[in-house]
């Protein structure tokens, strides 16, 4: 049974960092930075340097992402962000299309205990709506096509082509990307 989630630009970062900072301040997780900044800086931020650095994000630009509420609590997290500053401006593997300044959408996380109520599917059309009232012409991301195959919750992150393809989104180019054993393929939302 899905319910409403309200949806909106990620400008809290005790919320943003209850859906994807660590359980321990000094360990080493993502923070939905690997595609965010070059990998150079990516590998030399460690610990809370990277908590830090969202802030960091959070507080000198516009917000890194979009989070999903039910009520007063974080429940989901979408990274999105101008494609331009990104990693997949440069990534060899994820094609460019044309030369559209689309946006990127690369990391869908929702928190343990709310999964299979629809928060995904807000995440993705709240990362759409963020992205077309900041301009965007379109939005693209880069989800694993599973095929109906189980995938391990982890590797996830990028979301399934079939969730986006209920959102609207359409296949426009396979990638050479492959995440956990499956392809990832590039589907693109018109926002104009």
């Amino acid at each position: 049974m899905s319910k409403a989630f309200d949806v909106r630009p990620a400008v809290v970062f005790d919320d943003v960092r209850a859906l994807v900072g660590p359980k321990r301040p000094d360990a080493n997780v993502c923070w939905c930075l690997s595609y965010r900044v070059p990998s150079k800086l990516n590998n030399e931020l460690r610990g809370p340097a990277r908590g830090a650095y969202v802030e960091g994000l959070m507080r000198n630009g516009p917000p890194p992402g979009v989070l999903a509420y039910d009520g007063d609590t974080p429940v989901g997290w979408a990274a999105v962000a101008p494609r331009a500053d990104t990693a997949f401006a440069r990534n060899r593997k994820i094609p460019h299309v044309d030369d559209l300044p689309v946006w990127s959408l690369w990391c869908i996380r929702v928190r343990p205990g709310h999964r299979g109520h629809g928060v995904s599917h807000a995440l993705i059309a709240g990362a759409a709506d963020y992205a077309r009232q900041s301009g965007a012409p379109a939005i693209e991301a880069y989800p694993l096509d599973n095929r109906g195959e189980k995938v391990d919750l982890t590797m996830a992150y990028p979301g399934l082509r079939k969730n986006f393809e209920a959102a609207g989104f359409t296949h426009v180019a396979d990638t050479d990307s492959v995440l956990s054993g499956f392809p990832r393929v590039l589907m693109r939302l018109s926002l104009s």
